[in-house]
């Protein structure tokens, strides 16, 4: 059974907080349901199916930068205790940071393929399970049937909407589900036996509801509270790390994301671990909270950024130098009226003299 990570965080996250059932999904309880579900395809008894081998992939956060996110670090051992405790063999590479500054996923998808592939050629599965949902993994699925391994793909259609009112969809790849041996519709099949208070079904989901927030689960996202969320009210702190492009600002009990087009009269260059700065909390596409229109003290007075100036000023020399330009020229001009020789005779002789030029240039070098 091969997990990936991001996909079943997003699923997991999906019903704790914004499905009806509001819990997470259990490990243990997701590996029965399977279990079941494999006989049943496989038309042969519960107790002859085994998961031999589970592995789960992700990116995440290094040991320093979750350090710096809260309690994001103690989590994350927490969750490796928990597939550990469920013989899942994890496989982890770290977020990577996109041009928007986001930290995120690359190689995963890459990474999950080449080992199912390797393992299925050397172990002989009988049942590969995946659960997962993006298309690129229609290459590793073709390559599994030729070697005569079924596939079951555990996928999940849903939508919602967020607390900052965008509308959330999640849709499985329909040419991943055509490739599969056994395609299950996990949303249709939970809703459906939820309702007829399906025990097998009660169990795929944990004993107890979450208390932690949406922000703290959830590494790839930029971590912080809601507590003192006041949009319209300048907050003071100080930068806790700068990385390429964008940092983070210390405020308990997390620390705040702010990207370098966030500052105001100040270049990211000036930016220094330590500095003092004052901001106002706005939200990002997840609707999590960062800091925008961050002012260093040391920029507290300017009226634009040090860039900003030397462009200007740039761009007020260059005018000035084409101004003399365009004033030379007109120097030129009016001295060849004051000599007496009209205006039309000085362009007249200055176009004949090139052409005589020409005509004596016989040498082909000093063409």
């Amino acid at each position: 059974m091969f997990y990936d990570g991001n996909y079943f965080l997003h699923v997991s996250n999906y019903y704790n907080y914004d499905h009806s059932k509001r819990k997470r999904i259990s490990l243990s309880g997701l590996h029965e349901f399977v279990k079941r579900k494999v006989a049943e395809f496989e038309q042969t008894e519960t107790q002859l199916c085994r998961i031999v081998d589970a592995h789960y992939f992700r990116g995440r956060l290094t040991a320093s930068e979750a350090s710096q996110r809260g309690d994001t670090l103690y989590w994350d051992r927490v969750f490796d205790d928990v597939l550990m405790s469920e013989g899942i063999t994890t496989h982890y590479l770290p977020l990577r940071s996109s041009t928007s500054g986001s930290r995120i996923e690359k190689g995963i998808d890459v990474w999950l393929a080449m080992e199912a592939y390797e393992l299925a050629v050397h172990k002989k599965y009988d049942v590969f399970v995946m659960l997962a949902g993006d298309g690129d993994y229609v290459p590793l699925v073709r390559k599994l049937n030729t070697l005569g391994c079924r596939v079951m793909v555990l996928s999940w259609d849903f939508e919602y909407t967020a607390e900052n009112g965008r509308r959330m969809v999640t849709r499985t790849s329909q040419d991943l589900l055509a490739e599969a041996s056994y395609p299950m519709a996990m949303h249709e099949e939970i809703d459906a036996r939820l309702k007829k208070d399906d025990l097998l079904i009660h169990n795929i989901f944990v004993a107890t509801e979450s208390r932690r927030s949406r922000y703290q689960l959830d590494e790839f996202d930029l971590v912080s509270s809601d507590a003192d969320y006041d949009p319209d009210t300048a907050k003071h702190s100080m930068v806790m790390s700068i990385k390429s492009g964008y940092g983070f600002i210390k405020y308990p009990p997390n620390n705040l994301f702010f990207h370098y087009s966030s500052l105001v009269n100040a270049d990211f260059s000036e930016i220094h671990e330590g500095d003092e700065v004052e901001f106002y909390i706005g939200r990002n596409d997840d609707g999590q909270p960062i800091a925008i229109n961050v002012l260093p003290t040391f920029a507290i007075g300017r009226t634009e950024k040090p860039s900003e100036a030397l462009k200007r000023e740039q761009e007020r020399l260059m005018a000035m130098s084409l101004a003399n330009l365009e004033a030379t020229a007109g120097s030129d001009t009016s001295s060849a009226e004051t000599a007496g020789a009209p205006v039309a005779e000085v362009a007249e002789t200055a176009s004949v003299e090139p052409t005589e030029m020409s005509f004596e240039l016989d040498d082909e070098d000093a063409l």
